[in-house]
């Protein structure tokens, strides 16, 4: 039986809508309604329906950073909205404004394309433009968050549309003012600040020994981003071929005493220290020395090809994969002290 399907000015709304096809962990469960909205100013009316009023609200892009592990009881909406629209310069930089909707990597694709730097470390991460703020998405030592001039939102707490500059945006490891107060914001658009020319970084040893495979001795943007397109393709599984959501935990951060006695005990543990004092340490590392690299049980895994990488061969349950990622956390925590944070949101 589909699913009933109510077409309103600018959305689509559907009843009891299944989400297999809206995660790329590919887990089977439903929500009371799904929004996709095409019209951004649809967005007050359709919160202010009698049936949605006060349910709880989930925005959602292409759900790839999100496990459910239940069926989600209230709204979900996903912003159609895309289109990258240059709009100027400023302080030497271009500005971009595009839409929540986007495909992420195709916005840094479209960078590349028009010579633009900033962005070539972060291609190939999946997901759209709206989600990237929420986790201050970052790849080989770049966070969105440096190219990040304003986030626009519709905000729920006072029901009115707002820009916030980056400053306003709390942004950290992974981290933000989004991610603390998920229920309060709705992400309709970001605006970046993205140079014609600059400094690459190519701080990942990763990153050099890839360029220099390629024999790149000068790189511009787009030899960074082909160096990185092939290291994700090599080390991370297509959500394609087999449902994830990437990196399933996020790199522990310690203060020095923690890491100076790691280091003594455990002398090939990766450790990066940080400018605030702390030290970031390596999880794929940590959850590669316990053994759960390639760890099964059912259809719920660890990747063979990267440790930090939860994978459903088939029909896990959200439940099932969130087991196991408890295992892998008390197990590392049981060994080396260190509490492990689940990088997707887990749902409900």
């Amino acid at each position: 039986m589909q699913p009933a399907r109510i077409d309103l000015p600018g959305c689509t709304l559907i009843e009891d809508a299944p989400l297999e096809a809206h995660n790329t962990l590919r887990v089977r469960a439903r929500s009371a309604w799904l929004a996709e909205l095409a019209d951004i100013g649809a967005l007050p009316h359709l919160l202010d329906l009698p049936a949605l009023r006060g349910l709880p609200l989930l925005a959602l892009g292409t759900g790839s950073n999100v496990l459910f592990t239940a069926d989600w009881p209230g709204l979900i909406v996903q912003l159609r909205n895309s289109g990258i629209e240059p709009m100027g310069e400023a302080s030497g930089n271009v500005i971009l404004r595009v839409g929540a909707g986007e495909s992420w990597d195709a916005l840094v694709r479209w960078t590349l394309a028009h010579e633009l730097v900033g962005l070539e470390n972060l291609i190939l991460i999946p997901g759209t433009v709206g989600a990237a703020p929420i986790q201050n998405i970052g790849a080989y030592g770049v966070e969105v968050a440096r190219s990040i001039l304003s986030v626009e939102a519709w905000d729920r707490a006072h029901e009115c549309f707002i820009e916030l500059p980056a400053a306003d945006c709390a942004f950290g490891y992974r981290d933000s003012c989004f991610r603390r107060a998920p229920a309060r914001w709705i992400i309709t658009a970001v605006r970046f600040k993205l140079a014609r020319s600059g400094a690459l970084h190519l701080d990942y040893a990763d990153i050099r020994e890839e360029l220099a495979r390629m024999r790149i001795e000068q790189p511009r943007a787009v030899h960074v981003a082909e160096a990185v397109l092939r290291l994700r393709t090599r080390k991370l599984p297509d959500p394609a071929l087999i449902g994830n959501a990437g990196s399933f935990f996020k790199n522990p951060q310690v203060d020095a005493a923690c890491a100076a006695t790691l280091r003594a005990r455990e002398p090939g543990l990766p450790q990066w220290p940080q400018v605030d004092g702390s030290v970031k340490l390596s999880a794929a590392w940590m959850i590669e020395a316990i053994g759960y690299k390639g760890l099964r049980e059912g259809d719920a895994g660890i990747s063979e090809r990267h440790a930090l990488v939860l994978v459903n061969h088939g029909l896990a349950s959200g439940a099932q994969l969130w087991a196991l990622a408890v295992r892998v956390r008390d197990a590392v925590r049981t060994r080396f002290g260190v509490l492990l944070e689940a990088e997707p949101r887990v749902l409900p």
